[in-house]
């Protein structure tokens, strides 16, 4: 159990730092990526603004050939560069397709005949805007009813947004893996609290239950001695069974303690499992008679399964024992093993008393019944379930309780070869 904790730990962990980390990526390159479109959207109102021209902001300075000018208001994210960095081309286009004016002095990777290709793509998109062979543009209608489509190289901002989002998600990934790394090394000093305060708890449950047995031993040898002394009497016979009862529950802790260590108390090979099953059903059949049911058993022939074999037994024991308990009264029992996916398959089918749905997912808890009143005479304790499915969980496998009507209950084990 300790272990399997261990692993659902590391695998939350992990996951959550993940998902921060791919969380924080995600929102750097989402606001770069913002940003630099701001900014060439920007830059493309400016150039709409200026009738396709980009505005020299150094306008109105001394030496300045255009000194007498007003100066254009300098963008908050532009330079008195940017005019003459800043490369793009305007089109200018009636609805039918009618270019009318190309201007082309700000480009050089583009001449008459690519700038009919580009007329071709703007009459295709239609207005609005994005991005195209590294250029981002924006169509839309003027005044008059012609349209302009405005090209801008955006080269280096893609190549920028690109860089970015591999670095950072390789930065994400480096430090994804070194961090599951040290939660991997660390992992065992953070559970241990938990592992020291599970093993005083099993050593408590080991060291009880050995200290129980002698009282409990002497108690039934007294009663015994008191029975052959004074002959048979009701409350001798009740005192024993409460003996041999309270004996049971004991062994029962100590099973379920050496269980619950996983596949530290298993010792797995390879068995014939299709035998093991068959005996152990068989040997409840008269159990099963004697409460007035029948024992139905199908378990498909000639099955290997690597796992203990022991702890099998045990585990078709439990359910058979519980569903024998729990039946309706007069009705069958069904017992069925088939192959399943890397393993097995374990199911008991019984009538019982009406069930809710609620309860069905609590009946694996230690010490639970379905009966509030806990004394439901059946002679349980509400601990075998909870054996039942510490023995699925070191075989890698589950168990389930599932009820159609209400009034039936079958429980499934699924088994994988360890």
């Amino acid at each position: 159990m300790i272990k399997q904790l261990r692993k659902k730990f590391i695998r939350i962990s992990i996951l959550a730092v993940a998902s921060v980390m791919a969380l924080l990526c995600a929102a750097v390159n989402v606001a770069y990526f913002l940003s630099e479109n701001a900014r060439l959207n920007e830059m493309i109102s400016v150039i709409s603004e200026n009738h396709g021209r980009m505005p020299d902001f150094r306008a109105g300075r001394p030496g300045n050939p255009d000194n007498a000018g007003i100066p254009h208001p300098m963008p908050r994210q532009f330079n008195e560069e940017t005019p003459f960095s800043t490369r793009f081309f305007v089109l200018y286009y009636t609805a039918d397709g009618t270019l009318q004016r190309a201007d082309l002095d700000r480009i050089a990777a583009v001449n008459d005949e690519e700038a009919q290709s580009y007329l071709s793509f703007a009459l295709e998109r239609g207005e609005g805007s994005g991005f195209t062979d590294g250029y981002k543009y924006s169509i839309k209608s003027l005044a008059d009813g012609s349209y302009e489509a405005i090209f801008l190289n955006a080269y280096d901002q893609i190549r920028a947004v690109r860089t970015v989002l591999l670095v950072s998600v390789l930065a994400t990934a480096a430090c994804i893996a070194l961090i599951s790394v040290m939660i991997v090394l660390f992992s065992g000093k953070a559970m241990a609290p938990v592992i020291e305060s599970d093993q005083r708890q099993k050593q408590f449950i080991t060291d009880a239950s050995h200290e129980l047995k002698t009282p409990i031993t002497v108690i039934r040898t007294s009663l015994r001695v008191l029975e052959m002394e004074v002959g048979k009497h009701k409350w001798i016979d009740k005192a024993v069974a409460q003996t041999e009862k309270l004996a049971q529950l004991v062994n029962s802790l100590v099973t379920l303690s050496r269980t619950n260590e996983g596949e530290h108390a298993f010792h797995p090979a390879q068995f014939n499992i299709s035998d093991a099953l068959t005996e152990t059903a068989q040997s409840f059949a008269d159990f099963a008679q004697q409460h007035g049911h029948m024992l139905d058993i199908h378990v498909e022939p000639d099955v290997l399964f690597t796992g203990d074999a022991y702890a099998v037994r045990q585990l078709a024991s439990v359910l058979l024992d519980n569903a024998i308990k729990y039946a309706q009264d007069g009705s069958d029992i069904h017992f069925s093993m088939e192959r399943a996916k890397k393993g097995v398959q374990i199911c008991t089918h019984n009538a019982c008393e009406a069930l809710n749905a609620e309860d069905l997912d609590k009946l694996f808890d230690r010490f639970y019944r379905a009966d509030p009143s806990r004394n439901d005479g059946k002679g349980g304790f509400g601990i075998g379930l909870s054996i039942a499915k510490n023995i699925c969980d070191a075989h890698r496998g589950s168990i389930r309780a599932e009820s159609a009507d209400g009034h039936s209950v079958t429980f499934t084990a699924v088994l994988r070869d360890c």
